[in-house]
């Protein structure tokens, strides 16, 4: 595992450092203009006063913090593969480019002694799961990994109770950022409510502390960051397009880790563009929040 000098000072020094998956990179976001977005979330969490450390695995090493070299590769190789921590050895022996998501991101993170990690949106519970088992490792991984993750609740495409349902019996954490109900991703209101809320990033720092100090931080938390209202899609449209991409998705055949950027292109080419617009400001609002925590958690 490699760690990037301006990363590894600052963990010494005990600044801020602010872990970012590059997942979002390679199947998140539309060619060109990934790697311009990659530098806008990175300089989000600079904006906000902590060090951004973008995850990937580049010919075979895990990297915490990219150079602009290995973050355009990463955004640009046609052989990067979507990796999650189950993927990790593999990848890693055979010298591999590999984009990490929010589960194997935080597994990396966490073993660099990075507290705090921003992406778009959790993985989680899928549709039909009930018959085909399919969730995602994000959730059983942060249930033994220390790491606060801010997203914007869990991607809409998911089943949103079921998922609820899994980080308490898996005992992760779920915090409201200045809300009460739980985000959707394109959506400020997925339409569950949380029993929990946090009002600035100095309260959310405060139940981290406590947490370490109660013994419980071998499991992960959540920070949901709704997307701010000027920027969520229209609730009408956003229910459409989800509808026929799902029955797209089904007509065609894809399953498992294949789903997310299936519908995540879909939602793209349907809304015109309105939703990589959305996706975008989400992540930059929970990129800055993520920030703003980490520096809050350091002053301790």
């Amino acid at each position: 595992m490699l760690i990037h000098p301006g990363v590894s000072a600052a963990l010494a020094e005990h600044r801020p450092v602010v872990a970012l998956e590059s997942t979002i990179i390679s199947h998140g976001l539309p060619r060109p203009d990934n790697l311009r977005i990659a530098r806008e979330i990175e300089q989000s969490v600079r904006d906000g006063g902590a060090v951004p450390a973008t995850v990937a695995v580049v010919d075979g090493q895990a990297r915490i913090g990219l150079d602009d070299a290995a973050l355009e590769r990463v955004a640009n190789d046609p052989d990067v593969v979507k990796v999650s921590v189950r993927e990790l050895a593999a990848v890693a022996a055979r010298r591999g480019v590999g984009a990490t998501t929010v589960a194997s991101t935080a597994h990396l993170a966490a073993r660099a002694g990075i507290s705090v990690f921003a992406t778009g949106g959790l993985g989680g519970v899928h549709r039909g799961a009930v018959e085909t088992w399919d969730e995602s490792a994000d959730l059983t991984t942060l249930s033994r990994t220390p790491v606060l993750v801010v997203c914007a609740g869990v991607k809409s495409i998911l089943d949103v109770p079921a998922t609820l349902e899994r980080l308490e019996t898996l005992n992760i954490g779920v915090l409201g950022y200045r809300t009460d109900r739980f985000p959707g991703f394109y959506l400020a209101d997925a339409g569950y409510p949380l029993a929990w809320r946090v009002e600035s990033p100095a309260e959310v720092a405060d139940v981290l502390r406590a947490r370490d100090e109660l013994g419980t931080d071998v499991y992960g938390m959540v920070l949901a960051n709704p997307i701010a209202p000027s920027d969520e899609l229209d609730r009408a449209l956003h229910d459409r397009v989800l509808a026929s991409g799902l029955a797209a998705a089904d007509e065609v055949g894809v399953t498992g880790k294949d789903v997310t950027p299936f519908l995540l292109d879909w939602f793209h080419r349907e809304t015109h563009g309105a939703s990589l617009t959305a996706n975008v400001a989400l992540v930059r609002s929970n990129a800055l929040l993520a920030a703003q925590v980490a520096a809050e958690y350091v002053r301790r």
